[in-house]
């Protein structure tokens, strides 16, 4: 007979003594299992022991977490967390270097576990901790230069226990003086620090910015991009990683005024040439949370444009009138005519005729066409750079379109304005950095003005595939639609230089954008006639039961979802898969990231698929309402969604991606009976019942397929030919 499903089979070590094996009873209270343990050992004061997990975690067990237990588990017998608390309290205080150098040493690995962390921080324990880096390290400096590794390893456990505590989110970010800032500040500003205490510096000085707006002011006071420049030519990626996490933190705290003159200074300081030579073309592979930063601060670079973007023309405003002359100026080489009496008129005839050469819609007063937002300001922004720094190629679109007819003529000023509104929707220009994303495009840390870089290759583009497609003034929209799938495709390839965009574009012509869709399109034959229809509808339940089991088998074999934490750098794990029954949802805990599939027994946690009464998505999840502003963001909500089971619970996922989320919450409603309606159940039923449909017309292949059945013959005049075979 098997055990109940409330007894486990465990092991029990404490140290100087032999494993015990124990049926630990999950029915019976901790503290009377402890005591058990206890007395078979003939230990005393049962109340000062707790158990623990033998592993690398090292995690206490608790009356929340002990369903973790699974047979099998080894657990270890030690001192209480209190215990454990009071003593570390104590030894770190030691007047002995040594003594205090191990204390330190245990208190960092200890302080990863959120119940003794909870029991030092009831103790007073951060304030002492930040007593010792704001004067306790003082003593030891002149022992420094003799001692100095020993010195790095007091000072990077101290911090290492202080950012293992403050990762628990139980004590506010908004406690600290200005003095532990400074001290905190003064070790990422020194040339030659400790690798380990560099690293713990601009971790804590991150976390300070994005948790606290008051501590925000306190550190930019204190750091100047140019004290973290020098950390970024180094070869240590992961210092790398965390100062630009650093540069990132505050700029996306700073205020709106300040973001432009923040600008100003990383472009004074090289900081593009820097990152391009140090970090990107490094040897040195470039890991996911390098390439996350790398991400947000091209998002940030990139948000730079949205106050031009979301600024209107004056049309009375005289310095923004003149950028129109310098546009007429530059293409028609012409100087402002000497206001002569009576030339009021001709000089007006002659601005409308060269506006309307340059593309604009309002002839008369071009100034109107940029009050349009997106985008504004930015696409008259733009069409200068591109007139001053390209200027044979922009006196060469304008001449050769005004001398084509007036249908087949490209706007240059009206098709810059769409550009640029397209190209800031591509961009994503406005939106906040999404927390789990790592896509940046190397060929915009390649030049100072990449943006700008970037459109003029684009116009450019637009220009010769409206030659290409031979299109009219009509065909506006269709350009514009062919110009974006070029440029989308062209950014697929994450080109390392913006020569290598434009020789991709160059490859991507519209007779090669015609090839592409025509792959990808169906073949010709007629899909619409009533048979073809109403086999269509006949195969439909079939491919949908096909992806039906196909969502399932991708449950069984599970996914890795990551935990959203404050800090993002010490990512958190966790597993979720469906049995093979598809009757139960296997989760727990993870160190790291699997290599492939994490087998069911070693996951601690089970959801029984009947208790599950919704799948919930989006903003309506808990854990969306409960994030900050830099998770608040249109591509974190797209990815999560919520199982709601017994009385308001929840289990919270954020999908690794948009396929990932697809094929769970398709899975999960099908299991519940609900309809599969993802983007990516549309897309399979396409495929799949596009390829079904060709296989069972091939045979009928050059046979034209008539629109009604064909009628039904007359009954013969006899059943002579009818006979009995028997």
């Amino acid at each position: 007979m098997p055990p109940p499903s409330d007894i486990v089979k465990v092991a029990i070590e404490w140290p100087g003594a032999f494993p015990r094996l124990m049926d630990l009873d999950q029915k019976k209270p901790l503290s009377a299992i402890i005591k058990e343990v206890c007395e078979g050992w003939s230990l005393g004061n049962h109340e000062n022991f707790a158990l623990q997990i033998a592993d690398s975690t090292n995690s206490y067990i608790t009356e929340k977490n002990r369903n973790d237990i699974k047979n099998g588990s080894i657990l270890r017998l030690t001192t209480s967390p209190s215990q454990t608390a009071a003593q570390l309290h104590e030894r770190i205080q030691s007047s002995s270097m040594d003594a205090k150098l191990e204390a330190l040493k245990d208190l960092a690995n200890a302080s990863r576990d959120i119940t003794f962390a909870q029991e030092f921080i009831n103790l007073d324990g951060i304030s002492l901790l930040t007593q010792m880096v704001e004067s306790g390290t003082e003593r030891y400096q002149k022992l420094q230069k003799i001692m100095k590794p020993c010195f790095g390893d007091l000072l990077s456990f101290t911090l290492t226990a202080f950012v293992e505590l403050m990762d628990h989110g139980i004590v506010s970010w908004d406690t600290f003086s200005v003095a532990f800032i400074k001290k905190i500040a003064s070790y990422v500003n020194k040339s030659a620090m400790d690798t380990a205490v560099l690293q713990r510096s601009l971790a804590i000085l991150e976390s300070m910015v994005l948790n606290s707006q008051d501590l925000y002011h306190k550190v930019a006071q204190e750091i100047t991009i140019g004290q973290l420049i020098p950390h970024l030519q180094g070869t240590d990626q992961d210092i790398q990683t965390y100062t630009i996490a650093v540069i990132n933190a505050l700029f996306l705290k700073a205020p709106e005024e300040k973001r432009q003159e923040m600008s100003h200074i990383l472009a004074q300081k090289q900081l593009r040439s820097i990152i391009l030579t140090s970090v990107i073309r490094s040897p040195t592979p470039i890991n996911d949370e390098m390439a996350h930063q790398l991400y947000v601060l091209q998002v940030l670079t990139f948000n730079l444009l949205e106050d031009r973007m979301m600024t209107k023309m004056d049309p009375q405003d005289q310095a923004q009138r003149d950028i129109i002359f310098e546009l007429r100026r530059i293409a028609f080489d012409v100087e402002c005519e000497p206001n002569n009496g009576g030339s009021v008129e001709k000089r007006k005839s002659m601005y409308t005729r060269d506006y309307k050469k340059l593309g604009f819609i309002n002839h008369v007063n071009p100034a109107v066409d940029f009050t349009q937002i997106p985008p504004g300001m930015l696409a008259l922004d733009n069409m200068l750079y591109f007139a001053r720094h390209h200027q044979d190629a922009y006196i060469r679109i304008v001449l050769e379109n005004s001398s084509r007819e007036d249908k087949h003529e490209c706007p240059f000023g009206r098709s810059s304005i769409e550009l640029t509104k397209m190209l800031c929707e591509i961009l994503k220009v406005g939106e906040l950095p999404s927390e789990n994303c790592h896509d940046f495009h190397p060929m915009f840390f390649t030049h100072d003005r990449s943006i700008e870089e970037f459109f003029c290759i684009c116009i450019q583009l637009l220009n010769k595939t409206w030659k290409e497609m031979r299109a009219t003034s009509e065909d506006f929209n269709k350009v514009m639609q062919v110009v974006r799938e070029q440029i989308m495709r062209a950014l697929t390839v994450k080109p390392n230089s913006l020569d290598q965009f434009k020789s991709r574009l160059q490859n991507l012509s519209y007779t090669e954008i015609l090839k592409i869709r025509q792959s990808e399109r169906m073949n010709q034959e007629d899909f619409q006639s009533r048979p073809i229809l109403e086999l269509k509808e006949k195969i439909q339940p079939e491919i949908m039961e096909l992806i039906k089991q196909q969502r399932l088998n991708r449950l069984c074999e599970g996914t890795c979802f990551r935990k959203i934490s404050s800090r993002r750098r010490q990512d958190k794990f966790w597993y979720c898969r469906l049995s093979p029954n598809h009757k139960v949802l296997h989760y727990g805990d993870l160190e790291e990231s699997p290599q492939g599939e994490v087998p069911h027994d070693s996951l601690q946690d089970k959801l029984p698929v009947a208790d599950i009464k919704a799948v919930i998505t989006g903003k309506d999840c808990p854990h969306m309402k409960e994030k900050g502003a830099l998770k608040q963001n249109k591509e974190v909500l797209e990815l999560a969604f919520s199982v709601l089971y017994e009385s308001d619970e929840y289990l919270n996922f954020i999908a690794p991606d948009k396929h990932e989320y697809c094929v769970w919450t398709d899975g999960l409603n099908a299991l519940l009976g609900k309809e599969m309606a993802s983007d990516y159940t549309k897309s399979d039923m396409e495929t799949l019942l596009t390829m079904e449909m060709k296989l069972r017309l091939l045979d009928l292949e050059n046979i034209q397929i008539p629109e009604a059945p064909p009628p039904i013959p007359k009954e013969p005049s006899n059943y002579d030919f009818v006979y009995d075979c028997n």
